[in-house]
């Protein structure tokens, strides 16, 4: 319907002025909005492709030889590379949502491995698990807001048939998204912090009144040296007889065994020790260091035997070695 402009003497279409200008106002808000939510998308995206990365390299720097852990670090990489590809490409909130999910699911994992381990396998603190952790987290805050921040209003919605109407709700967006995002991202960051904190690396193997008591045990028919509480001795393929390549974060995941050796029954080798750079005094047995392992939480495992990692093969003492 046309409306006479009596200054210009011409019909002009729809209501005066006031609907152009609430045109051009609507407009303004809009790339705001999908600039903020392509951020979000782009950082969520990197971050997620991060932790991948992270546990890439972890994967291949021996990771892979930890049973079913190896297989979960691979499977993980392929799933974060692929959904942080997906939310570039298609900025969908469902794939948002499933990173979103996925990011907070491999904290989770992470975490149980560091309170009661998992697959046999016990996680202790470094530096790379901390930084995937928050990068998990903030991950999870990016793809949860892409996926349940409300879209922006356009146009009054339209009728959707009954069967659309689920999709069409999490297309919308759920409102007063951002502070369950932010109260769950806090609590989440509060439970890494809180668990690191816990999970310090395990202190060297333990001895009584300064003596390391040498055992044996039979592991798969083979006789192998233990402990005084059982737990299997490994050695290290880099040491040489007088000097440990384990430090830092190795030593974290193979405490080396000190103090005083002294040869129980069936320990037929040579007990020795080294100095280590802390001034310690570690055991060797046969002219190789002794260390336990991380892994093993129990007597009669021995979860380390030919692992490639921390830069190197480990091997079980066997009585002969």
């Amino acid at each position: 319907m046309k409306s006479w402009n009596a200054r210009s003497g011409q019909a002009s279409p729809g209501t005066p002025g006031s609907e152009a200008g609430s045109r051009q106002d609507r407009p303004a808000a809009r790339p705001s909005r999908r600039s903020w939510r392509l951020g979000l998308r782009v950082a969520g995206a990197g971050l997620l492709a991060a932790t991948g990365a992270i546990h890439l390299d972890l994967y291949l720097t021996g990771y892979r030889s930890i049973p079913t852990i190896g297989w979960l670090f691979l499977l993980q990489v392929i799933t974060a590379f692929g959904l942080a590809a997906g939310v570039l490409a298609t900025g969908s909130r469902l794939i948002a949502a499933a990173g979103a999910g996925f990011a907070l699911a491999t904290l989770g994992g992470y975490l149980l491995s560091v309170w009661v381990g998992l697959f046999g396998f016990t996680e202790i603190r470094t530096t790379a698990g901390i930084a995937a952790g928050v990068m998990e987290v903030a991950a999870f805050a990016a793809l949860a807001m892409v996926a349940a921040a409300p879209a922006a209003a356009t146009q009054p919605a339209r009728q959707a048939p009954s069967g659309s109407r689920l999709l069409a709700s999490l297309q919308a967006g759920l409102p007063g998204a951002g502070g369950a995002v932010a109260g769950l991202s806090l609590a989440a960051l509060m439970v890494l912090g809180i668990s690191v904190a816990q999970a310090a690396g395990p202190a060297p193997a333990t001895v009584s009144g300064g003596r390391a008591v040498l055992k044996t045990a039979t592991l798969g028919g083979v006789p192998v040296l233990t402990d005084a509480k059982g737990f299997t001795l490994y050695w290290f393929a880099p040491d040489t007889p007088t000097r440990s390549a384990c430090y830092g974060t190795c030593a974290g995941y193979w405490p080396p065994l000190t103090g005083t050796p002294s040869a129980g029954p069936g320990v037929t080798g040579k007990l020795g020790t080294i100095k280590r750079s802390d001034g310690t005094t570690q055991v060797t047995y046969n002219r190789h260091p002794l260390y336990t392992y991380a892994g093993d939480t129990a007597p009669g495992q021995a979860f380390g035997n030919n692992l490639n990692l921390n830069g190197g093969l480990w091997h079980e003492m066997t009585v002969s070695s």
